[in-house]
C-alpha cells in the first residue's frame, strides 16, 4: 500500500501531539566475535530460577483459559509476605500499568501530577494520556529529589505526587527523615506514590521503610514490581499497596485479565523462592559496589546509586559516549544532553563498562 492509501481522516486526540514516545533499551546486536551486552534496560542478568520456569511451564498448558482476574493466589501470597490484607494489594501490567491506573482514578483533565525530573520517562507519558498536566521539579545538584521544591510546586490542582526512590535513572534514594517532613507538609487528600521499583537493591541505612510510611499516612501508596530484582521483566507484574478504597478503584480501572496466568504463577513461585533470589540480589549489589569503587577516580561526579544501575552525568557528550560504548559491545541508555544510565550486569560487562568510561573521560 502507498502512503496515500494508508492515510486516514480519523480524528485523534490532540493530546497525543505532546506525548513523548517511550524509548525502550535497544536489543544487543552481535558485533563479529565480540560478546555484546545490553545494559540499557536495568534487567536482571540472571536467568529465571528453575522453580519459576517449572511454574510457567505448568501454566502454559492452560493458556486457552482466561487467567484469574482477581489474581487471588498471588494476592494472598503477597499480602502475607507484606503483612497487609488482601484488600490492600492490587496488580497491573508492571508498575507503570498500576501508575497509569492511579493517575486515571485521581486526575480529571487539567489536574496536575508532580514528580522530580529527570526521573522515570514513563511519568510524562501516562500523565499526558489522562489529560492531566505534568509538573516536573528539577533534581538537586546531587541528582536527588528536591523535596522542598516539590512541596512548593503543589497547588490546588495537584492530585497525585510521585517519589521515585531509588530514582530512575540517577540512582539515589530519599532519606527517612526528609520524606517524613515532606509528607507532613502536603495536603492530606493528595495521593503520594512511593515508586520503589528498585527497592531490593537498596542498602542505605537512612532509606525509608515505605510500608511503615503507608501505615502512618493514609494518602500514601507503595508501588513495586516483579520486573527487576525478581527477574520477571518479560511477564509484566507490578503491584500497589494501598487503602482498600483505592485498591477497589484500581481494580475497576485495570485492564481486565491484564496480568496473565503465567505471570501470576511465576510471581507466586518467585515469592516462595525469595531466599534464592536474595542471593542474586546481593551478588548484584556487590557488583554495584565494585563498579562504583572502580569508577571513583574517573573524572565524573557519579551520584550515590541504590539501584541496579549507575548514572554517568556526561551532559553534551552523552550521545558520543553511547556510540563509543556501542563500538565496545555495550548497549547503554543515553538521555541526550544529560547522561547515560548503565545497568549492573554480568561481571564481564561491568569490567568493560569501567574500561570504556575511564578511556572516555579519563581519571582525576
Amino acid at each position: 500500500m502507498t502512503d496515500e492509501t494508508l492515510a486516514t481522516p480519523v480524528r485523534l486526540r490532540t493530546t497525543l501531539d505532546s506525548v513523548p514516545g517511550y524509548k525502550p533499551g535497544k536489543p544487543a546486536a552481535a558485533e563479529g566475535d565480540t560478546v555484546v551486552y545490553k545494559i540499557s534496560s536495568n534487567e536482571n542478568p540472571y536467568p529465571p530460577l528453575p522453580s519459576v520456569v517449572e511454574a510457567v511451564h505448568e501454566a502454559v498448558a492452560t493458556m486457552n483459559r482466561y487467567p484469574d482476574m482477581a489474581s487471588s493466589e498471588l494476592t494472598h501470597a503477597l499480602a502475607q509476605k507484606l503483612g497487609v490484607s488482601d484488600d490492600e494489594v492490587s496488580f497491573g501490567t508492571g508498575s507503570v500499568g498500576i501508575l497509569a491506573a492511579l493517575i486515571a482514578i485521581t486526575c480529571e483533565p487539567g489536574d496536575e501530577v508532580v514528580y522530580a525530573w529527570r526521573s522515570f520517562e514513563a511519568y510524562p507519558i501516562v500523565t499526558a494520556l489522562t489529560g492531566a498536566r505534568s509538573v516536573q521539579v528539577p533534581l538537586d545538584a546531587d541528582a536527588r529529589h528536591d523535596l522542598d521544591a516539590m512541596a512548593a510546586a503543589v497547588t490546588d490542582r495537584t492530585r497525585l505526587l510521585i517519589v521515585c526512590t531509588p530514582n530512575n535513572p540517577t540512582g539515589p534514594s530519599v532519606r527517612t527523615d526528609e520524606l517524613r517532613a515532606f509528607i507532613e507538609k502536603l495536603p492530606k487528600d493528595l495521593l503520594v506514590v512511593l515508586d520503589e521499583a528498585y527497592l531490593e537493591f537498596v542498602e542505605a541505612d537512612d532509606a525509608p521503610d515505605a510500608l511503615a510510611f503507608y501505615r502512618e499516612f493514609p494518602n500514601v501508596v507503595v508501588l513495586r514490581t516483579f520486573s527487576k530484582a525478581y527477574g520477571l521483566a518479560g511477564l509484566r507484574v507490578g503491584y500497589a499497596v494501598a487503602r482498600p478504597r483505592i485498591t477497589e478503584a484500581l481494580r475497576k480501572a485495570a485492564t481486565p485479565f491484564g496480568v496473565n496466568d503465567m505471570a501470576q504463577k511465576a510471581a507466586v513461585a518467585s515469592l516462595a523462592a525469595y531466599d534464592e533470589l536474595e542471593e542474586r540480589v546481593q551478588a548484584l549489589v556487590a557488583e554495584r559496589r565494585r563498579v562504583v569503587e572502580a569508577l571513583a577516580d574517573a573524572d565524573l561526579n557519579i551520584p550515590d546509586t541504590q539501584a541496579n544501575f549507575v548514572w554517568l552525568p556526561l551532559g553534551e557528550r552523552t550521545e558520543e559516549f553511547a556510540g563509543v560504548a556501542k563500538d565496545a559491545g555495550l548497549v547503554v541508555r543515553p538521555f541526550a544532553g544529560e547522561g547515560v544510565r548503565a545497568t549492573i550486569a554480568e561481571p564481564e560487562a561491568n569490567d568493560r563498562l569501567v574500561d570504556v568510561v575511564k578511556g572516555f573521560v579519563g581519571t582525576r
